[in-house]
């Protein structure tokens, strides 16, 4: 790899085209026997008489969200925002039928011309997953306070779709699907008159609203019960700190149990959604409840000054759709500083550093090209996938203090 040339970068500035008509069909035909099959009702507020050009700001659970985003919008045609990795091995493809690379937690002002191409010179419907990852535990995630801004320079009216049951089907931690039904509710959350006479502020709390959910909640309260046997399998990714011993890093999951090799205590995620402790108390209701349990703590070391992780990592680059390219091994910190990487790329010792308050999140993944959990870090012509290769550490544990340094700096 020392002596390989530096690859080509994604074109960014090729304007997004219009959705082909061609491929519209294909679309419902890869669509609508998904959302069928998981019996969809769209719960539709205020849409009566509403047309393109609109702005549709989608939560973002699994894969099926853009099947059922696809049937919710039918029969108009779309733009979507699409992370890079997306694109991979299918280009051509993505930006035929519409599709607008991102890369995540980044400041790409050429995203904003092109979202402003779409909805005011094709006047089209794009869509935006502002979550920009799947969710972790059923829950939403952080809104970048930009969306408010956004939506009062579009002029546009601004549209929520809201699902339920597509994190429940196949969490990011266990895809196995489990075939439960199915739900959306999409709303006219305000007109571009209206958008125009709200502040920035005024706005993002609508969205925000708008965005909340929890599925193991929705699960309990609508009695969807799901029988999959390996429900909890892999949910020990997320919920990696004991509530009972306090230990972080030594849970495990199997079946619909959830174990702690430290301590041993063990529970049960029932059909129903809901934790049941084999022995002793209940520590939480819900899955969600145990995440924001670990947010909390996370919070303490934060406010102390004490967070700190680092590691060996191997690194993989993405700088275009044509794959990843593997750099080797480095080393990632991330503290009350931020994140720092150190490595070689293309023959040349190599530094990326991002501050806590240029990332208000980041994108994780479990097991990802079965190399393991990683952090992806990107910039404006490269997105970098990061490996660490130690044992005491949790991916989803580095997230949620990405959003908590963020969150401290900025007050």
């Amino acid at each position: 790899m020392d002596n390989a040339s530096t690859p080509r970068q994604f074109d960014m500035l090729k304007k997004p085209v219009r959705q082909m008509s061609v491929l519209r069909p294909i679309t419902w035909a890869a669509s609508f026997p998904v959302v069928w099959k998981a019996r969809l009702k769209i719960n539709k507020v205020g849409m009566e008489g509403l047309k393109p050009p609109y702005l549709l700001l989608c939560t973002h659970m699994a894969f099926q969200d853009f099947m059922v985003t696809t049937a919710a919008i039918f029969p108009h045609r779309a733009n979507y925002v699409i992370a890079i990795d997306g694109f991979i091995g299918r280009e051509w493809l993505l930006r035929a039928v519409g599709g607008i690379c991102k890369r995540k937690f980044t400041n790409d002002i050429k995203l904003i011309k092109h979202i402003n191409h779409v909805v005011n010179v094709n006047k089209d419907i794009l869509v935006l997953y502002p979550e920009a990852r799947y969710s972790l535990i059923g829950t939403n995630a952080v809104l970048p306070a930009s969306l408010g801004k956004l939506a009062k320079m579009l002029k546009v009216p601004v549209v929520t779709l809201r699902m339920h049951g597509n994190y429940l089907n196949s969490p990011v931690w266990n895809l196995k699907k489990r075939k439960n039904r199915i739900e959306a509710d999409m709303t006219l959350l305000f007109t571009g008159e209206q958008a125009a006479e709200l502040s920035v502020d005024e706005i993002n709390d609508k969205i925000n609203e708008a965005f909340y959910y929890d599925e193991y909640k929705w699960q309990w309260e609508n009695k969807i019960r799901i029988t999959y046997k390996d429900n909890a399998k892999g949910i020990h990714k997320v919920l990696y700190k004991c509530p009972s011993c306090m230990t972080e890093y030594r849970m495990t999951s199997y079946g619909t149990t959830i174990e702690c090799k430290h301590c041993l205590k063990k529970w049960e995620l029932t059909e129903y959604g809901e934790l049941k402790a084999h022995d002793g108390i209940t520590e939480f209701q819900f899955p969600s409840q145990w995440y924001e349990f670990e947010r909390e703590e996370v919070r303490k070391e934060i406010e102390a000054g004490t967070y700190f992780f680092e590691d060996e990592v191997i690194a993989d680059s993405l700088p275009n759709s044509k794959g990843f390219i593997r750099l080797g091994k480095g080393t990632l910190r991330h503290d009350m500083n931020g994140f720092t990487f150190r490595g070689t790329y293309y023959g040349k010792q190599f530094e990326l550093r991002k501050e806590p308050l240029t990332m208000y999140s980041c994108h994780i993944e479990f097991d990802y090209n079965k190399t393991g959990d990683c952090v992806d870090l990107s910039t404006l012509s490269d997105t970098y996938y990061l490996y660490p290769q130690g044992e005491q550490f949790s991916v989803t544990k580095i997230a949620l203090a990405t959003e908590e340094l963020y969150n401290y700096y900025r007050k």
